[in-house]
């Protein structure tokens, strides 16, 4: 296959991007032609990455939409809420994606599961669309499957095209088989590969000794939205002790805010999650799908406390296969008790941490990038239609 020019796409929240950048490089590093192309928000992450990228769109404020969701009586905020922001998502990036694909004369599109303004723009210049799993494909369940459509048909109707797939033609897939759900398209499986460009590397944690060992962290989306959400510190304060010490995995900013915490805990500030595990007996965390894949990929068991609807099914999908427990964020909040007997049941029982060290096994016998590469290449020989439009209007080079 000659070189390809290939359009990376995520709407603007950080761990999207962050799963995509493994491939784009692969893709880079094959020879082909890589430009990263996020809304205004995300330019400066985009730039870290050290890839090309364009500013495509303009800024949603998606930060209040999951603020209502997550204050919705009862956790159930998602639904409409959800569908609006999709929406919303969509048109705010679509007709500026597609200038980009169809005058850069792209060959491929690959899109975050929810940036549906990439497979839009990928139908406008007739190429093909990818997406790119970061998680559980929660969005490939049937329910989805029907009302996606009704949320690309505005768009889709303005740029003058007829249904448009949001699944495209496969699904890139960092889950290992037995985790994932079953995928909306044909799926790629491929080796989950941590990114971050923040991460810095960590130092050795030093001998633990007879005591077990926890990690813990909270990502970055609760912090987002409302600090008090961010219970890392919460949860150390509750288990660590004389059997077992914690390791906060954090954001500088993060560590600022946390108050005292016992002697058996240690801080790791701006560290890469998936060198702070090693050694790690179990996590706890949010149940965010960035920190739960790179807990498979280490095979450390894991408590989640979800609270974020993604968050709670992707937690479920994961005590569904035997690697973890799930307790709600809104009662392991101000439960202490209840959170160190639930950790307490998950390092007892040695069922759990060998079905983690499977799962960690299935992981690393996953495609690399560099193959998920090659898969690509035959996918654009056999997808792409020869008579393909040249696309739109000239868009903005990739810088």
């Amino acid at each position: 296959m000659g070189r390809m020019r290939m359009v990376f796409t995520c709407w603007a929240w950080p761990t999207h991007l962050h799963a995509m950048v493994p491939l784009a490089w692969a893709a880079r590093a094959a020879g082909h032609e890589v430009a990263v192309a996020v809304p205004p928000a995300l330019r400066g992450l985009a730039a870290a990455s050290g890839l090309p990228y364009a500013v495509v769109g303009r800024d949603v404020d998606a930060v209040a939409a999951f603020r209502e969701i997550v204050s919705a009586p009862g956790g159930g905020g998602g639904g409409p809420r959800v569908l609006k922001l999709i929406g919303a998502l969509t048109e705010a990036m679509a007709e500026d994606l597609a200038d980009l694909v169809g005058g850069w004369r792209a060959d491929l599109v690959v899109h975050d599961p929810t940036a549906f303004a990439g497979p839009i723009a990928a139908a406008a210049a007739g190429v093909p669309a990818v997406r790119h799993l970061y998680g559980t494909d929660l969005l490939g369940a049937p329910a989805a499957r029907n009302f996606l459509p009704a949320v690309l048909e505005p768009v889709a109707d303005r740029l003058g095209l007829g249904a448009v797939d949001p699944f495209g033609v496969a699904s890139v897939d960092p889950c290992p088989g037995s985790l994932q759900l079953p995928t909306a398209s044909r799926r790629l499986p491929m080796r989950y590969v941590p990114s971050s460009p923040h991460g810095r590397s960590v130092a050795p944690l030093p001998p633990r000794g007879s005591r077990r060992r926890v990690a813990v962290t909270w990502g970055t989306t609760l912090d987002r939205l409302d600090p008090s959400l961010h219970l890392a510190g919460e949860v150390a304060r509750a288990i660590a002790g004389p059997e077992t010490s914690v390791v906060l995995a954090v954001t500088a900013e993060q560590a600022s805010r946390l108050s005292e915490l016992p002697p058996w805990t240690q801080v790791v500030s701006d560290g890469a999650l998936h060198q702070v595990l090693p050694g790690c007996d179990a996590v706890v965390a949010h149940g965010g799908a960035a920190s739960i894949l790179t807990a498979v990929a280490a095979g450390v068991p894991q408590l989640l406390l979800p609270r974020l609807p993604d968050h709670v099914r992707h937690s479920a999908r994961l005590a569904e296969v035997g690697a973890g427990l799930v307790v709600p964020a809104v009662e392991a909040q101000g439960q202490p008790e209840l959170v160190r007997e639930r950790l307490a049941a998950l390092l007892d029982e040695p069922g759990y941490a060998a079905r983690a060290r499977e799962l960690g096994a299935e992981s690393r016998l996953q495609p690399s990038p560099a193959e998920v590469v090659t898969e690509l290449e035959l996918l654009v020989t056999t997808e792409t239609a020869a008579d393909r439009p040249v696309g739109l209007k000239p868009g903005s080079a990739p810088r």
